[in-house]
């Protein structure tokens, strides 16, 4: 098959073997494939990336060593491996996490050279974590269900209150699927923060209550117009008093050195930070800071099966529009210059691969 091999630094477009499913595993043509920034991310820092997945637990391989990437996918199922439940037919569109499973061992699909990913023409998958598309669902948008669940996952987490006020930090495609989150549960209200005006005009369109430029204002300044108490001494009265407080919740979705303080700074005593932007370099905070306004500091990553598939319907279903968001459409040879192109953000916001272009 064709694939988008990763060789040092770069991605070069090569004929490799056809990936052969093994016992309890399925065959599928790719039809769709989002670039995630975090593909941007192993490709040009490579060290930074395999330190953090080691760290965190994981096996990392070297992005600069062969990899096929690509954990966004959506494709048509050509074949049934031994021991498989055939339960759905070979031409069945489908989707599901990036989870790879199998007799040659686990890993994440496209980080691990047993399971290459969407970035190719054929992929292996595990046929108990594959689900139908549902509804006709266009595959370049089922694709995207895997970016809009690990936004599902981190409202989850957040575990907000019907008024709680939502500040989102960053609107690639992560931010925006938070907003969307958000939104589809009846949240609000929801301030969306981005240098991008085409960024911010996606979020719009998802549903944000509010815009901002950080650039012109401060988001942090909202908190006493939507009635959240900012000093922990009033939050403290107010408990003593029995008067309820609005709570809040900073959605960190930026991932760079120095923004997780600027957080810590900004926040309003009592108030959650969820860290979704992931930052691979080391980083600086004040404890201190966050101790006092008794922060909760809150990680999410990836989603579950269960989330995956919430997310899944609720895209096909019309609550979550996440077709709004693609921005692009390039075959494999586009590959390489799309990587390019989503390192401007006013340029793109997603770009999803379709290897047979």
């Amino acid at each position: 098959m064709r694939a988008a091999i990763t060789r040092d630094k770069t991605l070069i477009v090569e004929q490799v073997p056809d990936p052969v499913p093994l016992a309890g595993q399925i065959l599928v043509r790719t039809l769709a494939c989002g670039i995630c920034g975090s593909d941007l991310h192993a490709l040009s820092d490579p060290d930074a990336f395999m330190a953090t997945t080691r760290r965190s637990g994981g096996t990392p391989y070297d992005p600069r060593d062969g990899l096929v990437f690509g954990h966004e996918f959506a494709g048509e199922i050509v074949d049934h491996g031994p021991d498989t439940q055939r339960a759905l037919p070979v031409g069945s569109i489908v989707c599901g996490p990036p989870i790879g499973i199998g007799p040659q061992g686990a890993g994440i699909i496209g980080y691990a050279p047993m399971f290459p990913g969407g970035y190719g023409e054929y992929m292996i998958l595990n046929e108990g974590l594959t689900m139908a598309v549902p509804n006709g669902l266009d595959p370049k948008i089922a694709a995207l269900t895997e970016p809009f669940s690990v936004a599902t996952r981190a409202v989850g987490r957040a575990r907000l209150a019907a008024d709680d006020v939502a500040i989102v930090l960053g609107l690639g495609p992560i931010g925006l699927g938070v907003v969307a989150a958000l939104k589809s549960r009846g949240h609000g209200p929801v301030i969306a923060v981005d240098f991008s005006p085409k960024r911010r005009a996606l979020a719009e369109g998802l549903g944000a209550d509010e815009v901002l430029d950080p650039a012109v204002a401060s988001p942090y300044d909202r908190w006493t117009t939507h009635g959240v108490p900012t000093a922990t001494v009033e939050r403290i009265a107010n408990e003593v008093l029995g008067v309820s407080s609005r709570g809040s919740v900073i959605f960190e979705c930026v991932g760079i050195p120095g923004m997780l303080q600027q957080v810590i700074d900004g926040a309003p005593a009592g108030g959650k930070v969820m860290v979704v932007g992931v930052c691979m370099q080391s980083d600086t905070i004040e404890p201190g800071v966050a101790v006092s306004k008794e922060l909760e500091i809150i990680g999410s990553f990836g989603a579950n099966p269960q989330e995956y598939r919430a997310t899944l319907h609720d895209i096909a279903e019309g609550r979550i529009d996440a077709g709004s968001i693609i921005t692009g459409t390039v075959g494999l040879d586009g590959l390489a210059r799309a990587f390019e192109e989503l390192g401007r953000p006013d340029a793109h916001a997603k770009i999803v691969v379709d290897p047979t272009l």
